[in-house]
Formats: C-alpha cells, structure tokens, sequence
C-alpha cells in the first residue's frame, strides 16, 4: 500500500525511493509488548544492517496499528501522527523512546489521569528528542468546549491523521500485533521472537 506524504516519516530510510524493489511494512501498536519486543531488535541490530547491505534494495515502513482493547493506544498513536506532523525524521526515534516508556501508558497507570494529562506527559517524551513540546500538545490536547456548531466531539489536531491510518490499515485486514507484510503480503515467518541472526538470514533469503 503507498504512503502518503504526509506520512513520509514512517519509512526507512527517509529518503528511499518510491520504486524501491521490496517493501517490508511492520505493523506495530506502541502499548504492545510484544510489538516492543520485534521493535527493539529491529532498531537496534536490523536497520544498521539494512542501511549497510540494502539500501537500495528495501525500505521499510512503520504502520501505527491502533488496537482498540487498550483503551491508550489511540492517545499514544496520536503522539505519533503529531511527531509525523512536526518532524518525520525523528519519528523512528520518538517510537523507540514510547516503546522504552510503553508500560507508563498500560491500563492500570492512565486509568486514574485525565486524558490531557496523558497527551502532556506524551508531550514530555517528544521533547526528550527534540521536538517543541508546546507544538505537539496544542495537536493532542482536546478543548471543553463545542465546536462553532455545536458538535461535542470535537477531537483534536491529528484526529483526521488518525482516522485515515486506521482506514488504511483496515484494508489490510491486520489484527494481530505485530504483524509484517512483504512486498504486500502477511509474512507468517517474522515474530516477535526474531533474533538478529534470524532477521539476517530472512533478509539474505528475500532481499535479492
């Protein structure tokens, strides 16, 4: 599936053309464990490896997967559409620090806070890499206040970024996290478990 512009963060590298022979897409959910677990190796040991042996060969792209059974994964997903809005070439960054910092967003730690005070400590952890932390919470934060119609949900500034990705991603038909698709189709042999040595032979395999 193309990438809006828009969404050009999400893809790596950066600036990899659109006629790239192959196409590795992750679908992750940053309140996952186990998406956080395939992430880490993933950015930490495959994309050096991908950037030295197959840049031009492969690029791959992060699709944020929100799963609606984790009632923070729109909040935390929506710090991300705000990151892309901002600053795409530190989005890859600021989702390695949301997944080091997920467990702060499980059930049981925003259950008791505001959903504001969520989007302000979000907006804490953009700044720790760099981005203007006043920018992304007037994107995140929602007012009290109708609209000029009178409309109450009146969502906030990456609402519409969000609703397209979810579309998107329901076109897909992915459910589960993580979950990759290769060249376009669900690649049943990724898992969470992969170690480096495991996603180098794939890529040795596939990668031609």
């Amino acid at each position: 599936m193309a990438l809006p512009p828009k969404f050009s963060g999400q893809k790596f590298p950066p600036d990899s053309p659109n006629q790239a022979v192959h196409t590795l897409e992750l679908y992750l959910d940053y309140v996952c464990p186990f998406s956080a677990k395939l992430f880490y190796t993933f950015y930490n040991s495959v994309l050096p490896l991908i950037k030295s042996k197959y840049p031009d060969k492969l690029q791959i792209i992060f699709r944020q997967q929100i799963q609606p059974w984790h009632p923070s994964s729109t909040l935390v997903h929506e710090a991300g559409a705000a990151v892309l809005r901002l600053d795409p070439d530190k989005f890859w960054k600021f989702s390695a620090a949301l997944f080091g910092q997920q467990k702060s967003y499980f059930d049981v730690n925003v259950v008791n806070e505001t959903r504001n005070r969520t989007y302000e400590r979000l907006t804490q952890l953009a700044g720790s890499v760099g981005l203007d932390e006043k920018k992304v919470y007037e994107l995140l934060a929602v007012g009290d206040e109708p609209d000029k119609d009178g409309g109450l949900n009146v969502g906030n500034g990456v609402t519409d970024d969000i609703k397209f990705m979810v579309k998107a991603n329901r076109l897909t038909g992915v459910h589960v996290t993580p979950t990759c698709l290769f060249n376009g189709v669900v690649e049943n042999s990724i898992s969470s478990s992969f170690t480096e040595e495991q996603w180098e032979d794939w890529l040795q395999k596939n990668i031609v």
